[in-house]
């Protein structure tokens, strides 16, 4: 009893210690989660003398803390993102695995003599971005950027962990019965499609199950998120149990379930967003007290090299090939290329060569820990200042909102919203609230009255309003504060703006000739420009056309384009070498190459006579 009580002491110093590490992480922008790693591998064997080695345990800890992670992460993306990176964001998770798994494997098989399938296993287990990692940078660490790159990456790194998974599952049993790359066959093609096509129809159903459930019975508030917390890895657990990928399913399900209106929603929202934490916390310090980092000196210059491979040829050569049909910039596609963090799955997949008994099976999981250490200290610590350099941090639509959702018992029509009213705030300065927003309370000075009754709004009194579901972000402008304008704003939304309505020819006739086809002459900005982009525009979108480009300054309620700015300099490139160009791109600078030749050799002839 007293070894259980002390064992339980240790855990919870150690989550306690993990918690308080992200006070460190938020203040001096370090990479949270490889705080956690470096705790657990403190408290390790080889640290403060914690002998944790069961890597079975483990990887059943790894893999339950994921599922909790990908469903929050699932449950966090709006249907609205998934639908605008869905195309680059699968190819990146699909083909994307699959290329760097092959470039990596060739690799590892020089740099440790592996053959070549033990190489592809060890590509397989880096393959994969983590989502713990890109969600926190992106979401947590105040990088704002394009909705487009920051939702492709968001999916990418929710939906390449099956692929991995699969991949690196199928290869230690493909060396395990000793049919070398022979058994790289049509048979386990079919195994891939069927494992995912089984979690992808499961994910849907399983959300379909959390919303009816949710919706229909009359669940005590504090037991919605047990619920939809159990239905979620009951849905994990039961895909893997037939066969299918219980990773996708839950991501799926999550998607599903949040982009439906759930009674409850702000305290399963807390829920999720504490468990994800736990979760997190639980896997890297799990996944650290594994680790023994007296073996890491044996393979640690093989082990830089692979990780240095990985960072600056194989993961950019696979995004810029995923990205060549879609319309990214070529600094976008390069910062997509270095947000490519490893983390908790590479580890977690370096202990299935372990609990299958290979040979050397250890060599994959320090392997797999070293790379990872590198990958957060060198890419967690650069993603904002490389953002910055890029030009990609974009201006803030609106200031900002003290804001506060109430949940309303039921199934309610209305939302409940409270706001503080801040200094600079359009209701501040006498802007009417719109007559679709019933306010209904004023809280000022610690006394509550209505509102009819209130006067003018103060600043600091807080406002309750009944609103109609989804109407809370056209308020939010109304009760945000101003936005600071910086020095850029200007560059980087154009020298002037112009209609949305103009006609591309218009500006063809003005500033051509201009990188159009004729069938886009005809054609509105806003419908040119909508298409671009993939079918919805949205803030901070730029679309080039030759010599300038047009950006998206502002949109309305509807999702229209309200404001299209012009600017006559576009962005410089990131690098004048041929590389993350798309295919556009890339045929206008094989067009002017041509043309450059030609009229060189014009001018030779002409010389000649």
């Amino acid at each position: 009893m007293d070894a259980f009580y002390a064992v339980t002491l240790v855990a919870t110093a150690l989550v306690l210690l993990a918690a308080f590490s992200s006070l460190i992480a938020f203040r001096f922008g370090a990479p949270l989660l490889l705080l956690f790693l470096s705790i657990g591998l403190g408290a390790g064997v080889d640290g403060l003398g914690i002998r944790f080695d069961n890597f079975g345990l483990a990887y059943v800890i790894g893999s339950l803390a994921l599922a909790v992670v990908l469903f929050d992460s699932g449950y966090g993306t709006s249907l609205q993102s998934f639908r605008l990176s869905a195309a680059p964001a699968l190819t990146m998770a699909t083909l994307g695995v699959l290329l760097t798994t092959g470039l990596v494997g060739v690799a590892a098989a020089l740099l440790f003599g592996f053959t070549y399938p033990e190489g592809f296993l060890l590509g397989a287990i880096l393959a994969s971005t983590d989502a713990a990692a890109v969600f926190f940078l992106l979401r947590i660490g105040g990088i704002n950027i394009r909705d487009r790159v920051r939702s492709a990456l968001e999916v990418e790194s929710g939906t390449n962990d099956p692929m991995a998974i699969f991949l690196a599952i199928a290869l230690v049993d493909l060396i395990a019965s000793g049919n070398g790359t022979e058994g790289l066959s049509l048979n386990l093609l079919l195994l891939f499609v069927e494992h995912m096509g089984i979690g992808m129809v499961m994910g849907l159903a399983g959300g379909v199950l959390i919303v009816f459930i949710l919706r229909r019975m009359h669940i005590e508030q504090g037991l919605a998120p047990i619920f939809m917390l159990a239905l979620s890895l009951m849905i994990f657990s039961f895909t893997g149990l037939i066969g299918g990928s219980g990773f996708l399913a839950v991501y799926v399900a999550g998607i599903y379930a949040g982009s439906r209106k759930l009674p409850s929603t702000v305290a399963i929202s807390r829920f999720q967003d504490g468990m994800t934490w736990l979760a997190q916390i639980v896997m890297f310090l799990v996944l650290g007290l594994l680790a023994t980092p007296s073996q890491f000196p044996a393979i640690l210059l093989p082990a830089i090299l692979l990780a240095l491979f990985l960072m600056f040829i194989a993961r950019p050569l696979a995004i810029w090939l995923c990205l060549l049909p879609y319309d990214f910039t070529q600094r976008e596609t390069g910062f997509i290329a270095w947000v490519g963090l490893r983390g908790a799955v590479s580890i977690l997949l370096g202990i299935v060569p372990v609990i299958g008994k290979m040979e050397n099976g250890e060599v994959f999981f320090n392997t797999a820990f070293i790379v990872v250490m590198i990958s957060l200290v060198l890419q967690g610590w650069t993603i904002k200042p490389l953002a910055k350099r890029l030009g990609l941090i974009i201006p803030p639509r609106i200031g900002a909102i003290d804001k506060v959702e109430l949940d309303l018992p039921g199934s309610a029509n209305h939302e409940l919203l409270a706001y503080r009213v801040v200094a600079g705030s359009p209701v501040l300065r006498g802007e009417r609230i719109p007559r679709w927003a019933m306010p209904s309370l004023v809280i000022r000075d610690g006394k509550s009255m209505r509102y009819q009754y209130a006067g003018r709004l103060r600043e600091n009194d807080q406002v309750y309003l009944f609103i109609a579901p989804s109407y809370s972000k056209l308020l939010d402008r109304l009760f945000a504060s101003e936005v600071p304008v910086e020095e850029d704003d200007g560059e980087f939304f154009g020298t002037f703006a112009i209609s949305p309505s103009t006609l591309v020819k218009n500006l063809d006739e003005a500033y051509g000739p201009l990188s159009i086809s004729d069938a886009e002459r005809g054609k509105t900005v806003t419908e040119m420009m909508t298409q671009r982009v993939g079918g919805r525009a949205d803030y901070a979108d730029r679309v080039r056309l030759g010599p300038i480009v047009l950006i998206v300054r502002d949109i309305d309620e509807n999702g229209h384009i309200s404001s299209v700015g012009v600017s006559l300099e576009p962005v410089e490139p990131a690098t004048t070498w041929p590389i993350f160009l798309n295919i556009r791109e890339l045929a206008h600078a094989v067009r002017d190459h041509l043309r450059q030749k030609r009229a060189l050799a014009r001018a030779a002839r002409q010389a000649e006579k």
